[in-house]
């Protein structure tokens, strides 16, 4: 079906209008703190099908299941951890999302045929009263093409989704600008398998906290995704994205030589000054992460053939942004002598 896609800003009434749509098994994008979501009804196979096909998505990716109260957890799950009641209170809502055993409510394709379920709170406005007013959960991967860089505006979502849905929610820009922290709990520890907003730094308050291997190296052949994010090359534009092991000064001379010497080489860089080739995605880690994906989607704009990225730190939110970089970068690093 090919639909005239509306965009509304975000109230009472726009809500009311988006739960209609889900409750009737359609889909809507909408903003949420992370980036903006595409939503159907989380228990209904058939509207969560609709999201794999309008992103183009394999169906053995699992969604997120997102909640606007604690007291939607226990249907959606056959236990919950002790250290996830506690995170719970301290994160949720915000960017956490934690994998638990999933109850038979749940349908093999929101879970990629997994015999677990990603959930998460949202803390956004829009995206929790969209939840209550329709009074089921909602699986809400990135509004976006799969594969593209992820959408933190409402404009960039109709980029991808024009015709595609009915409905868009404009929220504004995304707050933190990547996708949820995703943990699950193994051998008595909090196991991060997607980096983000929610660090491991903020999670070792709660107990003993090991970042996946596959964060910084990628899935081993025949490994199972057990989070969205870890399987597939995700976050890229149509440019070769290259992450440039070098900071500063050392960075600029490396990127001047290819701008001069290459024809659509563009440079981003933390703090850098913008001028001919460069684009400044911020000196903190916590600005890189809410601008990358947007200087991503702009590079396609400016008709870049190669993106080089300056290196991000790897502790905080910078190994979030590292981990969205190397598959942006099919793991393409470049070491600066």
């Amino acid at each position: 079906m090919i639909y005239e896609t509306k965009v509304l800003p975000y109230d009472g009434k726009s809500a009311a209008l988006a739960a209609e749509f889900l409750k009737r098994g359609e889909l809507v994008a909408i903003p949420t703190e992370t980036v903006y979501g595409l939503a159907a009804n989380a228990l209904n196979e058939n509207a969560v099908r609709n999201i794999f096909a309008a992103k183009g998505r394999p169906q053995d990716n699992p969604l997120i299941v997102h909640i606007s109260s604690i007291k939607m957890l226990p249907p959606l799950v056959k236990e919950i951890p002790e250290t996830a009641r506690r995170l719970a209170e301290r994160f949720w809502g915000g960017p956490l999302t934690m994998i638990f055993p999933k109850s038979d409510n749940v349908p093999d394709v929101t879970s990629g045929g997994l015999d677990t379920v990603a959930v998460r709170m949202p803390s956004n406005k829009a995206a929790a009263e969209i939840i209550k007013k329709c009074g089921f959960p909602l699986a809400a991967p990135s509004a976006n093409l799969s594969g593209k860089p992820s959408p933190t505006t409402a404009a960039r979502v109709f980029e991808d989704m024009n015709g595609r849905i009915p409905l868009i929610i404009d929220g504004g820009e995304c707050e933190v600008g990547v996708e949820s922290t995703v943990i699950c709990f193994k051998d008595n520890k909090i196991h991060i398998l997607r980096p983000g907003g929610i660090t491991a730094e903020m999670l070792s308050e709660f107990g003993e906290t090991e970042v996946d291997r596959a964060v910084v190296e990628g899935l081993r052949g025949g490994e199972k995704a057990l989070s969205p994010g870890m399987k597939y090359k995700h976050y890229s534009p149509a440019a070769d994205v290259y992450i440039i092991n070098a900071h500063g000064e050392k960075f600029r001379k490396y990127c001047s030589r290819r701008i001069k010497t290459e024809n659509g080489v563009l440079a981003l860089g933390a703090g850098v000054a913008e001028a001919d080739g460069f684009l400044d995605y911020g000196k903190t880690s916590e600005l890189q992460a809410k601008r990358l994906f947007e200087l991503l989607r702009t590079a396609d704009e400016l008709g870049a053939k190669t993106v080089l990225v300056e290196i991000p730190e790897k502790t905080g939110v910078g190994l979030a942004v590292y981990n969205r970089l190397l598959r942006a970068a099919a793991f393409r690093t470049i070491e600066v002598e």
